[in-house]
């Protein structure tokens, strides 16, 4: 008889480091002009209930700095219809803006126009997975192109844009610094600038690369039934895995296991932290400093159980994890991850080449 509880957890949010000017954008094709400025009235008057006007769909703007990196990104969810980069919310006076123009402080930001169906992915989906991929808690300068910010074009959208970012300022260290701002005035970017990493795939970018195979190794690891899964990793570690549940206290495997190797996700293998993380924390499950890499895993505000702490889960599968704490050693940055043994598969140093791991290998040299 599987005995379970529930866990805990406070902390700052996962993201990317927010986006300077790289020198390959100092050039701009002189031969191509920006689409027209929408103004105001214009953009309100067809977007009014913030659904594409022939489509019927919803529509967000997202200013996430350099919006090469933001459109690939965000093109890989499922329930992404169509996203298009442009400025939005510059100076009303500024006319119709060019790259060149932006640049030079025409006030607006690098803003990527999603629209998506909310039958395949919602509002509070995509903003999820948006401050995952910022430093919200980054400082600009007014009017930087780089800045971050979130423009809508309903009002009804703002509910849900409060809930994620109050969910997003209790997991924060500092305080955040995304705009949210009703949608002024956008101007599609110049042909050359749309879907930009896919016609260059080797151009700079500032969201990691891990972060642009999120939706497929989701995909991957909801291909099994739950029957399949439960006879694969067990029904403990489907209840922990799926089901947010909790082994009780000193019974896990790994909890007073310092074995030197490599733990990775039960579900889906994918790897999470590194034995030279993992210290004794006394409070009865595996307690690591970081993860393996900082996109290796997602952190999200866990309400349950009249309490708010910080949810883990592994970036790839989405798998539960346990929680992260902000009373971790001080010298090693301060955070507990207190992780769940039946989350994780341990792969022994010696067999990591074996298994598929061997890039892991000089992480412990």
């Amino acid at each position: 008889m599987l005995v379970l509880m529930t866990a805990v957890l406070v902390l700052a949010s996962c993201a990317a480091p927010a986006a300077a000017l790289p020198e390959a954008r100092t050039e701009t094709d002189p031969g191509t002009a920006a689409a027209p400025l929408e103004t105001v009235g214009s953009v309100l008057a067809e977007a009014r209930t913030g659904e594409d006007a022939d489509s019927g769909h919803d529509t967000i703007y997202l200013a996430g700095g350099c919006f090469w990196g933001v459109q690939k990104y965000f093109d890989q969810f499922d329930g992404v219809i169509e996203t298009e980069a442009g400025y939005a919310n510059g100076l009303e006076d500024a006319g119709t803006p060019d790259y060149e123009a932006v640049c030079a402080g025409s006030g607006h930001a690098e803003t990527l126009r999603v629209v998506y169906d909310e039958n395949g992915i919602s509002l509070k989906e995509l903003l999820e997975y948006y401050f995952m991929a910022i430093d919200p808690t980054a400082e600009h300068a007014p009017g930087s192109q780089y800045r971050t910010g979130i423009y809508y074009t309903d009002e009804a959208q703002l509910e849900v844009i409060r809930e994620v970012y109050e969910d997003q300022t209790l997991m924060a260290v500092f305080p955040l610094k995304v705009e949210v701002e009703e949608l002024r005035n956008f101007c599609p970017a110049e042909e050359y600038h749309q879907k930009y990493l896919e016609k260059n795939p080797g151009a700079y970018c500032h969201i990691p690369k891990e972060f642009f195979t999120l939706n497929g190794k989701r995909k991957q690891a909801n291909t099994e039934s739950e029957q399949e899964l439960r006879a694969r990793i067990g029904d403990l570690a489907y209840e922990v895995t799926q089901n947010a549940a909790t082994e009780r206290a000193f019974t896990g495997e790994y909890d007073n296991f310092f074995g030197k190797g490599l733990y990775v996700d039960v579900v889906s293998g994918e790897p999470l932290f590194v034995s030279d993380d993992k210290y004794d924390s006394g409070c009865g499950w595996p307690a690591f400093t970081r993860p393996v890499r900082e996109t290796a895993v997602r952190e999200s505000v866990d309400r349950s159980h009249g309490m708010i702490r910080t949810e883990v889960r592994s970036s790839g599968s989405g798998s539960h994890l346990g929680h992260v704490f902000p009373d971790g050693p001080y010298e090693a940055g301060g955070r507990r991850y207190c992780i769940n043994s039946a989350a994780l598969r341990f792969v022994p140093y010696d067999e990591l080449e074996a298994q598929g791991y061997r890039e892991y290998k000089r992480m412990f040299e």
